[in-house]
């Protein structure tokens, strides 16, 4: 009567409930059938009720699985788990798998009750709690309770000694400490005859390695000959229905057993000799015709390469992942791809056996494999080889996908720069790569491509006969033109006239009329790119000197952009064509060839500015305080801001901190955040914290005890200042005695608004400063620059110091003081630490 009345009572059957749960339409629906259930439950639970606790604790479960709380039930898993018969324990068992974890204290009160289903007499009981202590298993229960996982390794059930290997790994990684107590059980677990009991004890064993470097000798010394022998009898074994997949006996005992003798023959060269037979034999005998088989033959390959294996065995494995690449299978032709870029390492001469293998997969259609196959090629490539790989990559080039042109044009720019030893021969290929994919090749490369023109004199006309053939042909390539034009516009007489012919060239006909044709169409081409339609105007510029008889023409063509709405353009087209008009007679001193660029310096140039690059990426990561700063759990990190905006004054104003508090009631900061900034508690003493509204905003206030933000004094000598930075949060140790910076001021005759100062850090304490890192900023009325620190490693108790060397212009001198924001940032054993403050207080005259 009762159920039908109320179908969410404590008797209602779980699958009722999910039925009527799946019949809810809306969320709103679903949720009012959950709290009626979870009210039914509760009502069970506070009465007492037994006979359906087992159910509800299956509903519980379920209403846990659909996201909604469930914590009032984990004290009916505890009373399940104390029941006596299988089927309850079975439910509390899963309830507090699912329900809780290691975290919840209650766990505590259920460590007597696996202590006591671990000596159980029915088996599958032992496993209920051996199942439950390996999924939620803590540092206390761990240790409360390993000696009877110890003991049941021992069991004579097969099923009992593999959750309890199982269970084992658990406790390892929670008391690595205990791996000394589980070593000898280990080794002879290897020697069962159960599959199910030796791939648990392979995985003890490698937990084992990882928790200590003494589990790791031992199982050097006493299990490598189970694990050959374990290897030798899968191998060899004859059809087994229970463990075949596709033909192979148990192919996932065959990688656990591989992945341990890598870890076992790591650095290890008599553990590696040891295993040399039986790895070459599975290679060899593995078939590849099936997942499985390739499965393990990667696997092989991975513990080849891992250990001191010898270098037939390495050609070895390298051959069997060129065969990976012919096959059909995407994803295995892209691990093999992978495991390739390692082999690199080991042995490049049989990794180049499969070039041509490898320049096939670039031109695969999975674009995955194409980038890592593009990758594996780049890494192939040696002087020996540069030419032939490099015509192969050019040829695909042509024919490949807009997607994958960019990096495709990367790679083969990098090559040619890197490997040509011929300058034609890297003109040759520069001007096909910017024929086919100028749109995609960066701009620093077509710089050097024209630094490397205007160094080979004897190649200038082969240059600019190639560039005007090519820009005839593929206008459309931004780099392209930009090259072309400058070209034609320096050389455009060897165009002409045909200068500097090579024995490979056939001869051109070329008037001053086509060379300036070929401008002007690209001039009107580019109508939107304001750096190719400014190289055009210069270009013409110069033909203008070049071919006196097309001034006219070149002058009209100029004036055509006197009215364009670019401003660089206006400008350029007004002078060029007051040049072309007024300035007849120093034009063609003016319009001379542009004076060779010294290759080498800047090559130089572009490779500092690249690794600048690559340093200020670091810095300012590095720099970040949310990444920096370890703040305890509640303690909300400040957020992340760049370098700039933390250091800057922010105003050309003199430093916000004074001698008496002071009140701006018509400042727009003040006015725009609706905060006053007067301290009405000090009358004539120094600023309450409040007062910096800048180290207020920032989240890098004074602490409780200071009255300003840190302010650096104690001058000791005329020129010199040396002083101590007080931290801007509360630190372990006494900053105040941590770290002395000494200032020395140099000024040079004549110059008055321009210092140069030299700091010298010195580290007062007993512990070394690693990562130290010394950042500065200025007013905007101020000019700075910093030079790189002498080290970035401190002695402790002052045994050395790091010198930084900074250059400072006051733009302002006279009027208004030196002031400057310093950060420091360091390391102390691991440990991050950040020291900020603001020096007013520099000797006058800076």
């Amino acid at each position: 009567m009762d159920l039908a009345i109320n179908p969410f009572s404590s008797g209602t059957r779980l699958r009722d409930m999910i039925r009527a749960i799946r019949a809810c339409k809306t969320a709103a629906e679903e949720r009012a059938v959950v709290r009626r259930e979870c009210a039914a439950i509760r009502a069970a639970i506070s009465e007492g009720d037994q006979d359906y606790r087992h159910r509800n604790m299956a509903k519980l479960m379920f209403i846990h699985m659909l996201g909604y709380p469930t914590h009032f039930g984990q004290m009916e898993c505890l009373k399940l788990i104390a029941a006596a018969g299988f089927p309850e324990k079975r439910i509390g068992y899963l309830g507090l798998m699912l329900l809780l974890d290691e975290r919840q204290e209650v766990l505590m009160l259920v460590t007597n009750s696996l202590k006591q289903d671990l000596n159980h007499s029915n088996q599958f009981i032992v496993g209920l709690a051996l199942c439950a202590l390996g999924n939620i298993c803590s540092a206390e229960m761990a240790r409360d309770l390993s000696p009877e996982v110890e003991r049941l390794l021992q069991s004579r059930e097969p099923n009992t000694k593999k959750k309890a290997a199982l269970c084992s790994i658990r406790i390892l990684r929670k008391v690595p400490d205990l791996a000394e107590n589980f070593m000898g059980s280990a080794v002879s677990l290897l020697k069962e005859k159960h599959h199910g009991v030796l791939i648990s004890a392979v995985q003890l064993c490698a937990e084992l390695c990882k928790a200590s470097k003494e589990a790791l000798e031992y199982l050097r010394k006493n299990c490598l000959d189970g694990l050959v022998r374990i290897l030798r009898d899968v191998s060899n074994s004859s059809y087994a229905p229970e463990y075949d997949i596709a033909g192979i006996t148990d192919p996932f005992l065959h990688i656990r057993v591989l992945k341990l003798m890598r870890i076992l023959g790591q650095g290890d060269a008599d553990c590696s000799e040891f295993v040399n037979d039986i790895l070459a034999q599975v290679a060899t005998k593995t078939e590849s015709n099936k997942n499985a088989g390739n499965a393990i033959l990667y696997e092989c390959v991975e513990t080849i390469m891992g250990i001191e294996a010898t270098s037939g065995l390495r050609v070895l494995a390298i051959n069997i992942l060129g065969r990976f690449l012919s096959n059909r299978d995407n994803n295995i032709r892209y691990v093999a791809l992978n495991m390739l870029m390692k082999a690199m390492e080991v042995d490049t001469q049989a990794v180049q056996r499969h070039r041509a293998t490898i320049l096939e997969c670039v031109k695969d259609a999975d674009v995955s494999i194409r980038k890592r196959a593009l990758e594996l090629v780049y890494l192939l490539v040696n002087d020996a080889n540069a030419k032939s790989l490099t015509k192969e990559l050019v040829d695909y080039l042509e024919v490949s996908d807009q997607d994958f042109k960019d990096d495709l044009t990367a790679k083969i720019c990098s090559i040619v720069e890197k490997f040509s030893q011929d300058k034609l021969w890297y003109l040759d290929q520069m001007f096909k790569v910017l024929s086919l994919a100028g749109n995609y090749v960066k701009d620093d490369v077509w710089h050097a491509l024209i630094v490397l023109i205007s160094n080979a004199s004897e190649l200038q006309g082969y240059s600019v006969r190639s560039l005007y053939k090519a820009l005839l042909a593929c206008g459309e390539q931004e780099s392209l033109v930009r090259v072309a034009v400058w070209c034609i516009g320096e050389y455009g007489e060897m165009l002409v006239n045909n200068v500097g012919m090579l024995d490979i060239e056939e001869p051109i006909t070329v008037t001053e009329s086509d060379a300036v044709d070929a401008v002007e169409v690209s001039l009107k081409r580019y109508s939107a790119d304001v750096t190719t339609r400014a190289m055009c105007l210069v270009s013409l510029l110069k033909l203008s000197s070049r071919f006196p008889p097309t001034s006219e023409r070149i002058k009209e063509i100029v004036a055509q952009n006197k009215g364009n709405t670019v401003l660089e353009l206006q400008q350029r087209s007004i002078e060029f064509n007051s040049i072309i008009q007024r300035h007849q007679s120093i034009k063609s001193s003016l319009l001379e060839r542009m004076p060779v660029i010294d290759e080498a310096s800047y090559l130089a140039k572009r490779a500092a500015s690249t690794q600048a690059t690559i340093s200020s990426d670091k810095l300012a990561a590095a720099a970040t305080p949310g990444s920096s700063l370890k703040l305890p759990n509640g303690v909300a990190k400040p957020p992340p801001a760049p370098l700039a905006d933390l250091l800057d004054l922010s105003s050309d104003d003199a430093p916000a901190t004074t001698s008496a508090p002071t009140t701006a009631p018509n400042d727009f900061l003040q006015d725009l955040l609706g905060i006053s900034l007067t301290d009405t508690s000090t009358a004539g003493g120094a600023p309450s914290a409040s007062t910096d509204i800048l180290m207020d905003l920032l989240s890098i206030g004074s602490s409780p005890v200071q009255n300003g933000p840190p302010t650096v004094s104690n001058f000791s000598l005329p020129g010199q200042a040396e002083t101590k930075v007080a931290p801007v949060t509360p630190q372990v140790v006494d900053l105040l005695d941590a770290l002395k910076i000494t200032f020395n001021f140099k000024k040079q005759s004549g110059k008055p608004q321009e210092t140069t100062i030299h700091a010298s850090f010195t580290n007062l304490t007993s512990n070394t400063f690693t990562d130290f890192i010394f950042q500065a900023a200025v007013p905007k009325f101020i000019q700075l620059r910093l030079d790189p620190a002498s080290s970035n490693t401190l002695p402790a108790s002052g045994n050395d110091s790091v010198t930084q060397s900074l250059s400072v212009t006051n733009n302002q001198h006279g009027q208004k003081p030196l002031a400057m924001r310093i950060r420091i940032t360091y390391k102390v054993n691991g440990e991050d630490r950040l020291e900020q403050g603001q020096i007013n207080n520099f000797p006058a005259g800076l």
